[in-house]
């Protein structure tokens, strides 16, 4: 593992470096992105930094250096070619109050870069019991509040599974804690809105460009008419969900295994500093 921390590369990237007042420690005031790195080259770069502005701005933190961003990622892949890692991009609002005002010091920025171990070629979900916020004030952001999805992930290992699947409050199919869905009903690949509360995923826009599929809103019973699921996200691709709860499903399908190839074919594409 390699870490940056505000313009200063770490000699021990396990030291201590953020003092215990910044706002993301305290109280999850932050946000993030996970870059997948392939052969030492960071995936779809840009989609990722833009993603990063657009939470940092729903969140209200000032704006990202992105100029500072790609400093760190070349200093943390520097002489470290990673045949397969992942970087993990954080920003916070930085020193502030023991409380959930901000302060007036400046946000914290951290790059770290570390191996990856792959994921297996199909995965069993679980649906969990509490409801994502379409409507709350994170809705659609990939901020380091993340607890809910530490309960919901526990919950869905406890049941065998990899993944957590949450319905919205309208009861719709929404996302997996961090993943989007994709099924097929009748042939056709759907996957839900973005209205849905879901995160704007990389990877699921990706798909939506290079395959296709129907964006839509449908209730969460809609999996039990479906013929194959895949979870898409930026460290698992284009996985195939082999069980969802008590479902068995083929692995991959024929639909996945099109968006399988599709992806292999064009993910050289996005590779690149």
């Amino acid at each position: 593992m390699r870490a940056w921390i505000n313009g200063e590369l770490l000699s021990d990237a396990s030291a201590a470096a953020v003092p215990v007042t910044d706002h993301g420690l305290t109280v999850g005031d932050g946000v993030f992105e996970a870059i997948k790195v392939v052969d030492g080259l960071p995936f779809a770069l840009d989609r990722h930094l833009a993603r990063l502005s657009r939470s940092a701005a729903g969140l209200g933190l000032p704006e990202v250096d992105e100029d500072a961003v790609r400093r760190g990622l070349a200093a943390v892949l520097d002489g470290e070619p990673l045949e397969l890692g992942r970087i993990r991009i954080t920003f916070t609002g930085g020193p502030a109050p023991l409380g959930s005002g901000r302060g007036d010091a400046a946000p914290t920025l951290i790059v770290v870069a570390d191996v990856m171990q792959p994921w297996a070629d199909s995965t069993p979900v679980a649906t969990v019991p509490w409801p994502r916020n379409e409507r709350g004030a994170l809705a659609g952001l990939k901020t380091t509040s993340y607890a809910e999805n530490v309960v919901a992930l526990a919950e869905a290992k406890s049941r065998g599974a990899t993944e957590a699947i949450f319905a919205n409050l309208a009861g719709h199919l929404c996302e997996g804690t961090g993943s989007n869905v994709f099924y097929v009903v009748d042939g056709e690949l759907r996957t839900p809105t973005l209205a849905s509360g879901c995160l704007a995923g990389v990877t699921r826009a990706l798909i939506l460009e290079w395959y296709g599929g129907r964006e839509v809103d449908e209730p969460i019973e809609v999996v039990e008419r479906a013929s194959e699921v895949f979870l898409a996200s930026t460290t698992r691709d284009v996985q195939p969900v082999s069980r969802w709860d008590d479902r068995e499903l083929p692995v991959p399908g024929p639909v996945t295994a099109e968006v399988q190839d599709v992806w292999r074919r064009r993910e050289p594409e996005l590779l690149g500093l």
